[in-house]
């Protein structure tokens, strides 16, 4: 193992600055220990050395005085924090720091549910509270309220929210749902955004904008502050919900299925956030790869042909869900089979007249069920991580076949299997690519590294900006949004000197170093 010290500090004053910590948390909560625990706080699916992206130190408050005092810390020290929710954001770093040996600030511990509304709808949680433990929550006081839910269910709701991130149903943009923040600013301030600011509001959690600039973007995707607290509008709960897949059987049908579903997006006729995914990322959450295919290289198409037939799928796979009254689900569902009907080789399937597991697991997310099964997925293959590239594209049948050939053909140029999932919003669509690869062989993850640059690259020529991604690429697509000489980075950097004059919040998240780090290589 490496040990990174953080950027300027001797070993004498990062041992003085963890005392310190200590001393606002308490021993316990304080973890250096190399060879016992901070690799539980390295990124899971490395690209690079296994602990290049690796801690100092983690510290585990449990309250904002203790987030206060750990911040006031680091600026007596210069110590680098990177604030982590949960830090499952597998495919874009996990709960590993930007910046080799910063401090990670795990705030798991914060896991309180502070309120839930049962009339108006909403809950306010602190950054440890899960999916899952919010559903139970509201599950087991049977309060009539659903919350939207992405892939995996073990994820932080605020950290996934600030990572603007998905679900799946109709309330799948997770900030737009959102409202009210608590955060600590770098300089250890205390703000609460929007009408949260006034002392004893009652609309803290049901009015975005409250008076003056709305600040709250300014914490998503960011550094310049510590989120300690977030509202989140819940789904009422629908009178039903019933699932469905569509499959296409002819890759090439992928365009004209965009086009005929970007509309019933943008009317509102498919309601929730649905995804289209593509064969062999379905494959993968079925059975390993070694029971389709054990030859080396991409799968070929002959062995993708028999896969279909095998699990009774298509090339690509739609998923959608309809909500409410039987009347108005049978209703749905005629509008959506008459307009797909359009598409040669389109299969229409309720959920119950499928045995496929991955409709089953999307009727669960669709239906506000967290779950972990998703997680098949990394059965693909021994020691099976990915990194995810995820563009955004205008929503329309030309888009979504240049992406889809461009991404299959660079796959099979460096040995990867295409594993594609299209998410098809009301105007755009993002499609989350998973390079899957094996992060204990440095050649398989080298030719993944490259891959996922010439992604950004071909991509970029064409207008598509990635609206995520892994520390790895962090600055490569900061840079791909170079508009009048990178204005947009050169207005983050003023904003990050003004904020955080010392530097010591996540430096180079998103590509966005503070003065006494810009231009050095991490």
């Amino acid at each position: 193992m490496t040990r990174h010290l953080p950027p300027g500090l001797t070993e004498e004053s990062f041992a003085e600055a963890i005392q310190a910590f200590r001393r606002v948390v308490g021993d316990k909560w304080v973890l250096t220990d190399e060879e016992t625990q901070l690799p539980s706080y390295y990124d899971p699916f490395a690209i690079f050395e296994a602990d290049h992206f690796a801690p100092s130190a983690v510290v585990k408050p449990s309250s904002v005085d203790e987030v206060r005092g750990v911040v006031a810390v680091a600026n007596e020290y210069k110590v680098p924090l990177h604030p982590i929710s949960i830090g499952k954001n597998l495919g874009f770093g996990g709960p590993a720091p930007r910046l080799p040996g910063a401090v990670v600030v795990d705030l798991k511990r914060m896991n309180r549910i502070i309120e839930v509304d049962d009339r108006l709808g909403y809950a306010v949680v602190e950054p440890g509270v899960s999916f899952i433990e919010l559903d139970n929550y509201l599950r087991e006081r049977n309060i009539p309220f659903w919350v939207d839910v992405p892939d995996l269910g073990w994820g932080s709701v605020l950290g996934n929210t600030l990572e603007r991130g998905i679900g799946y149903t109709p309330y799948g943009d997770h900030y737009a749902v959102h409202c009210g923040m608590e955060v600590v600013l770098p300089d250890g301030d205390l703000v609460r955004t929007g009408m949260g600011a006034m002392p004893g509001s009652n609309t803290a959690y049901l009015y975005q904008y409250g008076f003056g600039p709305l600040y709250d973007g300014l914490f998503t995707q960011s550094n310049f502050g510590i989120v300690t607290k977030l509202g989140v509008w819940l789904l009422p709960k629908p009178a039903g919900c019933q699932a469905y897949m569509i499959t296409l059987s002819k890759e090439e049908d992928l365009g004209q299925f965009i086009d005929i579903l970007q509309p019933l997006r943008l009317n509102n006729t498919i309601s929730n956030v649905s995804s289209l995914r593509s064969l062999l990322l379905d494959a993968a959450a079925v059975a390993p790869r070694s029971h389709y295919y054990t030859g080396d290289g991409p799968i070929p198409d002959s062995v993708a042909e028999k896969i279909k037939d095998e699990l009774k799928i298509g090339y690509w796979n739609f998923y959608g869900a309809m909500y409410g009254t039987e009347a108005s689900i049978r209703e749905q569902w005629d509008l959506i089979r008459d307009a797909f009907s359009a598409v040669p080789s389109a299969k229409f399937y309720l959920a119950h007249e499928h045995d496929s597991p991955v409709l089953a697991t999307r009727a669960k997310i669709m239906a506000a069920q967290p779950n972990l099964e998703t997680a098949e997925i990394l059965k693909w293959t021994d020691n099976c991580g990915h990194i995810d590239f995820a563009p955004m594209a205008p929503a329309t049948g030309e888009h979504a076949l240049w992406q889809y050939q461009t991404t299959r053909d660079l796959c099979r140029e460096y040995g990867k299997d295409y594993m594609g999932n299209i998410i098809v919003g009301r105007r755009e669509m993002h499609t989350i690519h998973l390079v899957m690869f094996d992060f204990t062989n440095p050649t398989d993850k080298e030719r993944t590294y490259a891959l996922i640059k010439r992604l950004i690259a071909e991509s970029t020529k064409r207008g598509y900006g990635a609206y995520r991604g892994h520390p790895s690429i962090m600055d490569d697509l900061a840079a791909t949004y170079s508009f009048n000489d990178n204005a947009l980075l050169r207005l983050s950097q003023r904003i990050k000197d003004a904020l955080d004059p010392n530097g010591i919040l996540a430096p180079g998240k998103q590509g966005i170093w503070p003065a006494r780090l810009r231009g050095q290589q991490f």
